[in-house]
């Protein structure tokens, strides 16, 4: 089986070949070149193409045997399956470790292709390659600054880990990491895995220090003994979500035909996840926000939860949401009580969810939050209603009495309250080791809003409604209560 240095190759490679490079740039073996130079790798760079064109104004070579020996250990490679075997034979002879095999008519493809699939894994462990796919989408590395794919997006640097039966969930993933700033360390999708499949990767993220948090989409297994033991052995040392396809009959028939697994038994797996210490997320959302909260925020030591809200309805919407979790809203302690008594109108709520009541002064949010978060009968907080005033300075910049008449100033003082609201509930959350989740619809319908930029600048994930918030501390809260009955440290 391929080794660790087989999987540096794939990931962090000195140098990357494109065998088939094309000079239509809507054919997989352009794409795969372009976005490879145009995310900036900094390693040596070749391509192939059998009639020597240049591509994207750069020389190719006709042959990977007219590439000096040494000079790349990862092979790109669309060219067609025929081809495949001597251009594997050429590969190794010139010291390339790791092929990213993007071609398709492998297993997808019938009874030959599967020939022709189990032929190519003898080869490469004939040869002592690892080869990734086929029918695969590529693979993202950003501490390499490397997209060898052949489609978009390239996300920005962070912690999150993706190993992916389906491509698109790899882009699905990606693209959520865009929108919300929280950045990817790498990116895979196994294709056919032919040779490795989504528990390798796994088990690699489990030792790359890049990688903090995995995320994976599957759609079947074939030895569930063996992904339970393994799966679990990598949960004891990364966070692990999982979002599995085929989890309705409907569903299963449907994997059964894209990647041709046969889907597990959705209750057998489910308890698998739970005993093996995995987050199982139902949806695309649901899973990228859980992996975010778990890459970006403290784990909860505790199930007790308070609701900082600058408007009553939202803070009611939030305790029906924690209702229905394992996580608890408490009720307020005299002592804390007494304290924001101190810092609010006599009208706030006097109760969990705190509201604020509209009457708080510039300072009262950043008072009234550190005194929640710094409480010790507090583990988590969800904060709610930021960005209400920059986004009515929004409608007002956008209207024809701006800047007069005293709008520019106000909407410039909205926007720097919001922004300072939001920047300081990551600085209190980090300050007191706990987790703090500001949620808005803004994160939706307005990205560009201060409360949600200030988020963003801080690291941390602008959850687009409360629910969602609470849908991804509770993750995080059996995450920790899994781990701590395991006498395992809850904050790996």
């Amino acid at each position: 089986m391929p080794g660790p240095e087989h999987f540096r190759a794939l990931f962090d490679p000195d140098g990357v070949v494109v065998a088939g490079a094309s000079t239509h740039p809507g054919k997989f073996g352009f794409v795969a070149l372009h976005n490879i130079l145009a995310a900036g790798y900094r390693g040596e760079v070749f391509a192939t193409n059998r009639d020597g064109a240049e591509v994207l104004g750069r020389p190719t070579l006709r042959s990977l045997d007219e590439m000096p020996d040494g000079a790349a250990d990862l092979v790109f490679v669309c060219t067609p399956a025929r081809a495949n075997p001597d251009l594997l034979r050429q590969a190794a002879a010139k010291g390339i470790r790791a092929a990213f095999i993007a071609s398709a008519g492998y297993g997808e493809a019938g009874d030959e292709g599967r020939r022709a699939q189990d032929e190519l894994v003898a080869l490469a462990h004939e040869l002592d390659l690892l080869i990734v796919g086929p029918n695969g989408q590529g693979v993202v590395s950003t501490p390499s600054s490397l997209c060898a794919q052949i489609v978009a997006p390239y996300p920005p640097a962070g912690g999150i880990g993706i190993a992916s039966q389906s491509g698109n969930f790899v882009s699905s993933f990606m693209n959520l990491a865009r929108a919300s700033g929280i950045g990817v360390s790498r990116a895979v999708s196994a294709g056919n895995a032919a040779q490795v499949g989504v528990i390798d990767f796994l088990e690699h993220y489990a030792d790359d220090p890049a990688t903090t948090v995995a995320l994976a989409y599957v759609e079947g297994i074939t030895d569930g003994p063996d992904f339970a033991r393994r799966l679990r052995a990598v949960a004891e040392r990364l966070p692990v979500v999982i979002l599995k396809g085929g989890a309705s009959a409907t569903g299963a028939r449907a994997a059964a035909s894209h990647t041709g697994s046969l889907a597990t038994d959705d209750r057998v797996f489910e308890g698998l996840c739970r005993q093996a210490g995995a987050t199982r997320a139902t949806t695309v959302e649901d899973a990228f926000e859980a992996a975010a909260t778990l890459a970006s925020q403290p784990v909860p030591a505790g199930p007790r939860v308070a609701v900082v809200t600058t408007v009553g309805g939202w803070g009611v919407i939030t305790a029906d949401a924690l209702a229905a979790t394992t996580l608890e809203l408490i009720a307020l302690p005299a002592d804390l009580t007494d304290t924001l008594d101190g810092l609010l109108p006599p009208r706030w709520s006097r109760n969990n969810p705190i509201d604020l009541a509209g009457g708080e002064t510039k300072d009262t949010v950043p008072a009234v939050l550190e005194a929640v978060v710094a409480h010790p009968a507090v583990d988590a907080v969800v904060f709610l209603g930021m960005g209400i005033q920059s986004n009515q300075g929004r409608l007002e910049e956008a209207g024809p009495f701006y800047p007069d008449h005293g709008l520019e100033r106000i909407a410039a003082f909205h926007e720097r309250q919001d922004h300072r609201y939001t920047t300081f509930a990551a600085e209190v959350s980090e300050r007191y080791g706990k987790p703090v989740l500001t949620a808005t619809e803004l994160a939706a319908a307005d990205p560009h809003n201060a409360a949600v930029r200030g988020v963003r600048d801080s690291g941390r994930y602008c959850y687009p409604s409360a629910d969602r918030a609470v849908l991804a501390l509770e993750h995080a809260w059996k995450l920790a209560r899994w781990r701590r009955a395991r006498g395992l440290d809850p904050s790996f």
